[in-house]
C-alpha cells in the first residue's frame, strides 16, 4: 500500500494504483484511460497549482476549484474519510476488537490481558467481570461497589451449548493481514465507518464471510477447548484475498497460472498445512468435523483435495450434475485448468455434508420499517420480476456469451421488457412481467410489488434469492443442478418454484397455472422464514457497540433491526444445522459419545 509519505503536506494520503503512474491518452474519445505501469507520475507531489497534483493539494482549495488534482487519485483506503482523506475514522476489524483493543487498519492490537483475532479471549489475569458474555459463568458475582479488600471465592461451572465450535487462531496472513491490505475500503467487508464513526453497511455480497466469523466468535457455542469441540472452524478470508488479486499483481504468480482461483486454492492448502501440523484435531477425523467457508462466485469448486472431507460453507451449490465445468465468464476465476493433483476430482458441492449460506444483504431501514416481506398478495401486481445484467445483447451488458451460463440471456430473449440494442422486446413480452437491465432506485419496492421473482446465476451465484426472500417475493429458481441456501435442509417446494433451464419459454404459463391458494400458501411460508436469509445476529452485535456512541436517531438501521420479532436468522439456522448433524449422523454421534463418556464408540472405530 502506497502513501504520499514524509516531506509532503499530507503524508497519510494514499497514492494507490493508477494515482502514482502516468496515464496513456486514449486513441478514441470514448475509450477509457490506460495506466502506464512503467512510468511513475512525479506530478502527484507537485506544489504547482497548474499541474494535476495530489500529495500537497489543500482540500479547501480543491473543493473550491482553486487548484486541480489528479482524478485517478482518491481516498480508497480504510480509516480515512473525505475526497482528500482529511478525516481519520474507525477502521474495520473483526468484532471491532470486542472493546478490548485498538483497531489498526484491520488488525486488533489487544489491551493487556486479552488476545485473539478480536481480543475476545481473556487471559488468566482478567477478572470475571470483564469476560465476554459467551464465556461468562452463570453465577451471581458481588457488586463491585460493595467489595472489600478480602479475596472472594467463586465456584463456577460454565454451561455450554452444543454444538461446540472451536475457532482456529490462524496466523495473520490468513485473516487480519488481508483486512489490513484491502486496497479499497468496501472490499470483502460488511461495514465501514463514516466521518462521525457511524456504521455504514456495505452492499458487498461477500460480507457474509465476515458476518458469520464475528457471530461464531461472540457465540455461546464457541469453546476454547478443542478436546470438547464438536466442530472446528478454519477462518480463511478468501473474499479479501481474491479481491486483492486484481490490484496486487504480486499475488498473481506464474506457478498459479495467474489465476485467482488457483492462488486461492494454494492459500487454503497453506492453512490446512498449518492446522494439520500444529494441532492434533485434524488427524483425529481426517478433517470431517472441520468447517471451511468459500465465499467467492463458484464456492468450493477449487478447494484443495486435502480438505474435501470437511464441511464446505458456500454460496454456490453446484453439484456438477449438469454444469460440470467452471461456470464463470471471468477468466481469472476459471478453475478448469487447475491440475488434478492439486484440486482432486471432487464436485463443487456435496449436499450430504456441505451447506449453502445466504449472501450478505445490508439492513435497509425503510424496507424493514415498511415490512416489505409481509406485503399482502393484493398489493403484488407484477406476476414475475427480474432486474439484472442481461448479457451482450443489451446496453451495459456483459460481453461474454457464457455469462450466467446463458440463462439470463434466454430469459430476456423470451420475456425482455426493455428493448435490447436492436430495439426489440422479448418474444413473449407481456404487461405484468418485468425482465430488465435498467437499474432502479425503487428496486426493493418493485420486488415487494411482485408475486414471483427470478433467481438466476451470474458468474456463479448471485444475490437474487436473498432479494426475493427479504422482500417477501416467491423465488423462481432457474439453474439446474445447483442448490440454493439451505436447499438440502428446508422444504423448498413449500415456498419456491423451480423451472428447468430448457423450460424457460414455458415460464409464464407455469406461473399463471398456479391457483391463488397455492400462491397464498407460498407467500405465507416466505413470511415465516425470511429472517433465515438475514444476518441479524452480526447486526445486533454492531448495534450494541454503536448505541454506546450514538442516539437512536443517528442509527436508524439499529432501531429497525432491534424491533424485529424474534426469528431464526442465518446464524441461528447454521447452528441448528450443525446441531441436527451432531445428533442424527451416526459417525458424529459416536464422537459425541466419546467426549461425554470417555469411552470409544463402535461408530468412530468403524469409520
Amino acid at each position: 500500500m502506497c502513501f504520499c509519505g514524509p516531506g509532503t503536506k499530507y503524508p497519510d494520503r494514499p497514492v494507490a494504483e493508477a494515482c502514482g503512474f502516468k496515464t496513456i491518452v486514449p486513441a478514441k474519445p470514448d475509450d477509457p484511460k490506460l495506466t502506464d505501469w512503467t512510468t511513475p507520475d512525479p506530478d502527484v507531489f507537485t506544489t504547482n497549482s497548474s499541474k494535476l497534483g495530489w500529495c500537497n493539494v489543500d482540500p479547501e482549495d480543491a473543493y473550491s476549484s482553486k487548484v486541480k488534482f489528479k482524478e485517478e487519485c482518491h481516498c480508497k483506503y480504510d480509516g480515512l474519510w473525505g475526497q482528500f482523506c482529511e478525516t481519520h475514522v474507525e477502521c474495520i476489524c473483526i468484532n471491532q476488537c470486542s472493546g478490548h483493543g485498538h483497531c489498526r487498519g484491520g488488525f486488533c492490537q489487544c489491551d493487556s490481558g486479552y488476545f485473539g483475532i478480536d481480543c475476545s479471549i481473556p487471559s488468566a489475569y482478567s477478572v470475571a467481570y470483564e469476560w465476554p458474555s459467551w464465556l461468562q459463568a452463570p453465577v451471581n458475582l458481588p457488586d463491585l461497589k460493595n467489595l472489600s479488600n478480602i479475596p472472594i471465592n467463586v465456584n463456577a461451572v460454565v454451561e455450554k451449548k452444543r454444538p461446540l465450535i472451536y475457532v482456529y487462531d490462524l496466523p495473520a496472513e490468513f485473516d487480519s493481514h488481508l483486512l489490513e491490505g484491502r486496497h479499497y475500503k468496501l472490499e470483502c467487508v460488511n461495514r465501514i465507518y463514516d466521518e462521525k464513526n457511524r456504521t455504514i453497511w456495505t452492499r458487498q455480497l461477500y460480507g457474509a464471510q465476515m458476518a458469520l466469523y464475528e457471530s461464531i466468535l461472540a457465540s455461546p457455542h464457541r469453546t476454547l477447548n478443542g478436546d470438547e469441540a464438536d466442530y472446528f472452524y478454519v477462518p480463511v478470508l478468501d473474499s479479501c484475498l481474491i479481491t486483492r488479486s486484481d490490484d496486487a499483481p504480486h499475488l498473481q504468480m506464474p506457478e498459479d497460472l495467474r489465476l485467482r482461483s488457483y492462488h486461492t486454492l494454494e492459500y487454503y492448502r497453506k492453512a490446512y498445512d498449518h492446522i494439520a501440523q500444529r494441532y492434533p484435531y485434524w488427524n483425529r477425523t481426517s478433517g470431517r468435523d472441520h468447517i471451511w467457508f468459500f465465499s467467492w462466485d463458484e464456492g468450493a469448486c477449487y478447494a484443495p483435495k486435502e480438505i474435501w472431507n470437511s464441511m464446505m460453507l458456500v454460496h454456490w451449490g453446484n453439484t456438477n450434475t449438469k454444469h460440470e465445468k467452471s461456470t464463470t465468464a471471468y477468466w481469472a476465476d476459471n478453475w478448469d485448468d487447475i491440475p488434478l493433483d492439486r484440486r482432486g476430482n471432487h464436485p463443487c458441492f456435496d449436499p450430504r455434508k456441505d451447506l449453502v449460506l445466504p449472501a450478505w444483504k445490508e439492513p435497509n431501514p425503510g424496507a424493514i420499517w415498511l415490512k416489505l416481506w409481509a406485503r399482502p398478495r393484493i398489493n403484488r401486481t407484477t406476476l414475475f420480476y427480474f432486474n439484472g445484467n442481461l448479457g451482450p445483447a443489451y446496453e451495459e451488458g456483459r460481453r461474454e456469451d457464457t455469462y450466467s451460463m446463458g440463462i439470463r440471456q434466454k430469459l430476456a430473449a423470451e420475456f425482455g421488457s426493455t428493448p435490447n440494442k436492436q430495439g426489440k422486446l422479448g418474444r413473449q413480452h407481456t404487461a405484468n412481467v418485468t425482465v430488465t437491465y435498467l437499474k432502479s432506485e425503487m428496486y426493493y419496492e418493485e420486488l415487494a410489488s411482485s408475486i414471483f421473482c427470478g433467481v438466476l446465476p451470474g458468474d456463479g451465484w448471485s444475490g437474487r434469492m436473498e432479494d426475493s426472500m427479504l422482500q417477501g417475493c416467491i423465488p423462481v429458481i432457474i439453474q439446474d443442478g445447483i442448490f440454493l441456501p439451505y436447499e438440502n435442509v428446508l422444504n423448498y417446494n413449500s415456498f419456491a418454484v423451480r423451472i428447468q433451464e430448457d423450460d424457460i419459454p414455458n415460464l409464464i404459463g407455469v406461473l399463471q397455472g398456479m391457483n391463488e391458494t397455492q400462491i397464498d400458501f407460498m407467500l405465507g411460508n416466505v413470511r415465516q422464514i425470511w429472517q433465515r436469509f438475514f444476518y441479524r445476529d452480526t447486526m445486533l452485535l454492531e448495534a450494541e457497540r454503536q448505541k454506546k456512541l450514538f442516539t437512536e436517531e443517528e442509527a436508524a438501521w439499529s432501531v429497525e433491526v432491534s424491533k424485529l420479532e424474534e426469528g431464526d436468522d442465518v446464524f441461528a439456522t447454521f447452528i441448528q444445522v450443525l446441531h441436527y448433524k451432531l445428533y442424527n449422523d451416526p459417525w458424529r454421534q459416536g464422537l459425541l459419545q466419546e467426549k461425554e463418556t470417555g469411552l470409544p464408540s463402535i461408530c468412530s472405530k468403524a469409520s
